[in-house]
């Protein structure tokens, strides 16, 4: 049986005195696999992906990335796409790309270009001319290029309008290395659900539910956006 990609075991995070972020949690990913990391705000969703991007120090708890724990070395492994734009406003796409040919070994520029004449992004722009949503498209053309192992996308599809979002999802996902995982948060399930191999639902910082996506559906005989509000109504209720 392969190695997992990732392992998380009995993780625990807390921002302030007794109020945990993460209690406990397990998680584990596959080789070749897309996983759904789904859950409201406050969840510990982008927590979560912070500690296994080296961003952030769990509290207690054990992360492995390829039979490893998790270190410095670990940063070559992970592709890490943050909720929220970070590149300087006065540089152009082909500079972010200079960036990353520079910093990352594995970016494959030529497959970074391809995806940018896509979707028709001027690789001549600055970021501040760029719409919210074309600069989050930037960002994970960049993310997407890299041959890593283990792909972090933090609401890759937030900010982006809806008929991108097919494109995006099929065809950059697309583009991965079949032999690595990605794991995708997000709030827009119904969109993203079509092309998810596993999910696993995140409340109170902890998983309340995971497993195959086909299984889930076909099991409850419905999709994973309407179990997941099945599922969050009754812990909400309960």
């Amino acid at each position: 049986m392969s190695q997992p990609i990732l392992v998380c075991e009995k993780l625990n995070k807390s921002y302030k005195k007794n109020v945990p972020v993460l209690c406990e949690l397990d998680f584990v990913v596959e080789p070749g696999r897309i996983v759904g990391l789904l859950g409201p705000n406050g969840c510990g969703k982008s927590t979560l992906l912070k500690l296994i991007s080296g961003l952030l120090q769990p509290n207690s708890g054990k992360i492995l990335v390829c039979g490893e724990e998790r270190s410095e070395k670990s940063n070559a492994l992970i592709s890490y796409l943050p909720e929220r734009p970070y590149f300087p406003a006065s540089m152009t796409v082909n500079a972010m790309m200079d960036y990353f040919a520079d910093y990352y070994d594995d970016f494959d520029r030529a497959l970074a270009q391809r995806m940018l004449a896509d979707l028709e992004i001027d690789p001549k722009a600055r970021m501040r001319t760029l719409s919210k949503g074309t600069k989050e498209k930037v960002q994970l053309v960049l993310v997407m290029a890299r041959r890593a192992k283990l792909y972090l996308l933090d609401e890759p599809i937030g900010g982006v309008d809806p008929a991108a979002r097919d494109y995006i999802l099929k065809t950059i996902i697309g583009n991965y290395n079949p032999e690595a995982s990605v794991i995708i948060t997000t709030h827009l399930i119904a969109d993203v659900e079509s092309v998810l191999d596993d999910f696993a639902f995140i409340d109170k910082g902890k998983v309340a539910m995971c497993g195959n996506a086909d299984e889930a559906r076909e099991q409850h005989g419905t999709s994973l956006d309407n179990l997941f509000r099945e599922v969050f109504r009754c812990s909400r209720n309960a």
